[in-house]
């Protein structure tokens, strides 16, 4: 990003333009974008109080293709102005007494589907309401469970019916309201919808003559062609001490904080609009870059979650005790209010009961994280903008003389031939196949940006051939749309199209991206849409897509259209063999499918440092597994020690990248000092040890949609004291890991988890859970522990990059428990390619028991003809927690003794022999074997 280097009189003056359009989204300025207040559908439906609005009732209930099936009748006068938005009103307009049509459907693990749309039949215009395609896996159908009776009481003014063992829907006829229980003499509620009378659903109507639905924002005005159609509703956890989710969101707080209610100060909703903020607040519930309308609760006794599939503008209140009754406040639920200009309901609900089984089935619905290849996993280095081939080359250099290892450099913008993407700068970059050989020649990887936006020349092959298909999002007179961004006047392609999402994917060829390698992958950046002349920085809620839906109906999924596309592009760039490696900023529910996110445009202070741990928990939570935070901050410049301590906690982010802004000074580890650069180096190195563990981990989350940096109740549900923890997280089961986020800091109380003992990995101590431990704060690392009761794998061996480390030796760290036993995982395969799919991988269980270390394969029968094999061996075991008197160990099959002795945690420079070890048994990890401690 930012500004060319070489400017034509012409171009500065074009430059110059842009800088007056854009200067005032160059950081953020609260005036810029809308509040709650400004947005009609918001302030509308804030205004309502509980059962204030004429209630739906349920008619006509049925069973019909295994589904529930019944109508919504409205009350009289369903619409009230509650402000001077007089549009929004219905004025007696039988048409918005219209009936709706109501289907609950139940699938496979605990799943309850309620979708809720007006009735085609009876629409009085020819518009349907928009549902959002391709999010939901394509095999979700196949999942549905056949309903084959209902239960309906003749005394009562209900239907309930089978959701999952243990668990009933029910259907409250008068007035309509929904509720997932537990069954039993109990009926303990789980969710609720509506249990507080504040459904509304503002039904498409032709316009009255005169009436105007137009709606300005600043210098914009919205034509709002189909008027009012928003939707809103209350939704209950009960038996919840905190919800969690609904990302993008800035905060310190890992818990959602209540929006409003007694004792809540004036606040806005938690915003869900994908936009592009400079320089975000570091705690705000403002929306920024991306949206996943998804909502997690947890409480002592069980876990819930709901989502509501709706890509248009969302704002959600979460309500604090008291806030429908300050006499008697319930403390015993949370209260959460969803609001939306546009859609239908189209909306889950998890039963859980458990944390993991949350997230597993909304997994089920929306897909888990994309197995990345290894090299992903690994240290990025990134800026705004590396300069030319050589400035390439020297950063490159500067990596191996200052021993420090990276797998993937990055290119900006500026690479670009005028913010021409798929071009590369003749004079800066003019060889870019042999720079991106260099770098492959040691085991590095090449990213370069792709963003949405195409620059409107005619001499531009790209704008050229996408205006004469048709294929650019129209504005609201049906012409190209027309914005700016980073090169001027730019139009975006309708990715709503499959066939314009076939059309970009091949533009990643290697005939069609000329200058591009196999070891060149992709970043996708302004794709929320950011439009520097539009309302709120992005493009026009009336812009027209494909089957003339309006933008305001799809906004939030615009860059997960974009994301897919590309790496569908790098895809069949490598006819389904090479695993794309694609970063976006903006994402949807589903995004995990396609890559990566980061968490956009930070600052370099220590508020940014600290709010990037529940961000990123956040993220993960919802589903996208492969996220961190720019290491150091993208605006500002850190001093030495915010850096070193944002590169010791981004080194367990699950995804590990260092970048900046075009303004800031040059940031590479090596420029700070000598001592400062030796702690940057050991941060990465323990990364890089780190890999096999990760890689695993990515493996899990692949197949189960459990994330890789967890909130510590996801693994220690029933302790109330991790609830509410952002400042500490678990990597995987086995590694708890504690920020630093101040300057200068000497100590710091760190809460370990009770139902496990825990070993320092600094100095090898154990520690008792279930309590808070003062501990001196080091300046070579931030603390971490690991799990009593753990096995984790390591590398410990320090090369230039991931891929030079393929053949290298295993170490295993286990840390034993209370009974001297231990579990953990390895999964291993080629690091790149869909083999595994085919069965092509090594699945190991590593068990300690009775004093005798077991290597089992766990790699299930069915998964496939495909063998994977590796030479690799484990050269080390260490063996935290060991009594003393144990001398050596005798391996089988081969019966052979080796000695144990002491040794030191890792290989850094001066560490100290503190741990029982067990060197060189030279038993593969393929294999089975066994090792018993004499």
């Amino acid at each position: 990003m930012g500004s060319p280097d070489r400017r034509s009189p012409a171009s500065l003056l074009l430059f110059l333009l842009f800088v007056l359009v854009f200067s005032s989204a160059d950081a953020w300025k609260k005036d810029e974008f809308r509040s709650c207040r400004q947005t009609p559908f918001c302030k509308r439906a804030r205004g309502r109080a509980p059962h204030s609005i004429p209630p739906f009732s349920v008619a006509e209930v049925s069973l019909s293709d295994g589904a529930v099936s019944a109508r919504l009748v409205p009350s009289p006068a369903i619409y009230q102005v509650t402000d001077d938005d007089a549009s929004a009103a219905a004025d007696d307009n039988d048409d918005n007494l219209r009936p709706l049509l109501l289907r609950l459907s139940v699938y496979h693990g605990g799943i309850l589907r309620l979708e809720i749309d007006e009735d085609p039949s009876s629409a009085s215009t020819p518009k349907r309401r928009f549902r959002l395609p391709d999010v939901l896996l394509p095999d979700l159908e196949d999942r549905r469970l056949w309903l084959s009776r209902l239960s309906s009481p003749s005394d009562a003014d209900f239907t309930s019916f089978y959701v999952a063992d243990g668990f009933e829907g029910v259907l409250l006829h008068s007035p309509f309201e929904i509720v997932v229980r537990r069954v039993g003499s109990a009926a303990e509620p789980v969710l609720s919808l509506n249990s507080h009378g504040l459904f509304d659903f503002e039904q498409l109507r032709a316009k009255k003559e005169g009436e105007n639905w137009e709606e300005s924002f600043r210098s914009h005005t919205d034509a709002r062609p189909n008027g009012p159609q928003s939707i809103s509703f209350d939704v209950s956890f009960h038996g919840a001490n905190f919800v969690y989710g609904i990302p993008e969101h800035a905060s310190p707080s890992l818990s959602l904080r209540p929006t409003r209610g007694p004792g809540v100060d004036e606040s806005e909703p938690y915003r869900l609009f994908n936009l592009d903020v400079f320089e975000y607040l570091h705690d705000s519930p403002f929306g920024i870059y991306g949206s996943i309308p998804f909502m997690l609760s947890h409480g002592a006794s069980s876990s819930s979650g709901f989502f509501w599939l709706n890509a248009a503008e969302m704002q959600i209140d979460v309500l604090a005790p008291g806030w429908d009754d300050p006499a008697a406040p319930d403390t015993g639920r949370i209260d959460t209010f969803w609001m939306s200009e546009a859609g239908v309901v189209d909306a889950f609900f998890f039963v859980g009961p458990g944390p993991k089984d949350v997230l597993k089935q909304y997994a089920s619905l929306t897909g888990t994280q994309a197995m990345p290849q290894e090299f992903a996993v690994a240290y990025h280095q990134c800026r705004w903008n590396y300069r030319d081939e050589e400035d390439v080359a020297a950063v490159n250099a500067g990596f191996d003389e200052h021993d420090i290892p990276y797998d993937v450099l990055w290119l900006d913008i500026e690479h670009t031939d005028g913010k021409r993407y798929f071009t590369w700068d003749k004079v800066l970059f003019p060889n870019p196949e042999e720079m991106q050989k260099k770098l492959a020649a040691k085991g590095r990887r090449m990213v370069t940006i792709v963003d949405p936006h195409i620059k409107r020349d005619d001499s531009f092959h790209l704008h050229k051939e996408a205006t004469e298909k048709g294929f650019y999002v129209k504005d609201e007179s049906g012409k190209d749309y027309d914005g700016w961004c980073w090169p001027g006047s730019s139009s975006y392609p309708d990715m709503l199209n499959p066939e314009i999402r076939e059309w970009w994917a091949e533009k990643f060829s290697y005939k069609n991206y000329v200058g591009s390698t196999s070891s060149l992958y992709i970043w996708n950046d302004m794709n929320e849409p950011s439009v520097f002349n539009g309302p709120e920085v992005t493009m026009p809620r009336d812009a027209l897509h494909y089957g003339d839906v309006e933008h305001r109906e799809l906004h939030n999924a615009y860059g997960y259209y974009f994301h897919m596309a590309t790496a569908n592009g790098l895809l069949k760039r490598g006819d389904g063999k090479d695993r794309p490696f694609v970063l976006s900023r903006a994402f949807f529910a589903g995004s995990q499918r396609y890559g990566a996110i980061w968490t956009g445009d930070n600052s370099a202070d220590w508020d940014h440092l600290r709010a990037s741990v529940p961000m990123v928990l956040n993220l993960g939570l919802t589903g996208m597994s492969f996220s961190g935070a720019d290491v150091g901050g993208f605006f500002g410049n850190p001093d030495a020690d915010l850096l070193v301590r944002w590169y010791q906690l981004g080194a367990y982010y699950p995804f590990f990248r260092g970048h900046a802004h075009h303004d800031t000074k040059r940031r590479e580890p090596w420029l700070f000092g000598e001592h400062n650069t030796a702690l940057m180096r050991e941060a990465i190195h323990i990364r890089y040890s780190l890999l096999p563990y990760y890689y695993t981990l990515f493996r899990e989350a692949s197949v189960s949609g459990i994330p890789i940096m967890r909130p510590l109740w996801l693994e220690f549900p029933a302790d109330k004291e991790t609830y509410d923890n952002g400042e500490a997280f678990m990597v995987g089961p086995s590694l708890l890991v504690q920020g630093i986020y101040e300057k200068n800091q000497k100590s710091i109380s760190v809460y370990l988890p009770s139902g496990s003992s825990w070993f320092n990995l600094r100095n090898g101590v154990k520690l008792d859970g279930g309590a808070s431990h003062k501990l001196d704060v080091s300046e070579d690392g931030v603390p971490s522990f690991q799990r009593a009761g753990t096995i984790v794998p390591r590398k410990d061996r320090f090369r230039r990059s991931s891929t030079q480390m393929v053949n290298d030796p295993y170490t295993l760290v286990i840390a034993l428990n209370g009974s001297l036993a231990a579990e953990g995982e390895l999964y291993v395969d080629d690091g790149k390619s869909y083999e595994f799919e085919k069965g092509a991988y090594i699945h190991r269980r590593f068990i300690f028991a009775d004093g005798k270390l077991e290597s089992i394969d766990i790699r299930p029968p069915n998964a496939g003809n495909k063998k994977f094999s590796t030479d690799c061996t484990v050269e080390r075991i260490i063996l935290l927690g060991l009594p003393s008197g144990a001398e050596k160990a005798v391996v089988e099959p081969g019966n052979h003794e080796t000695n144990i002795e002491l040794g030191p945690l890792t290989l850094r420079s001066g560490s100290k022999p503190i741990a029982f070890t067990i060197r060189k048994p030279n038993v593969r990890i393929a294999d089975d074997w066994s090792i018993r401690i004499l």
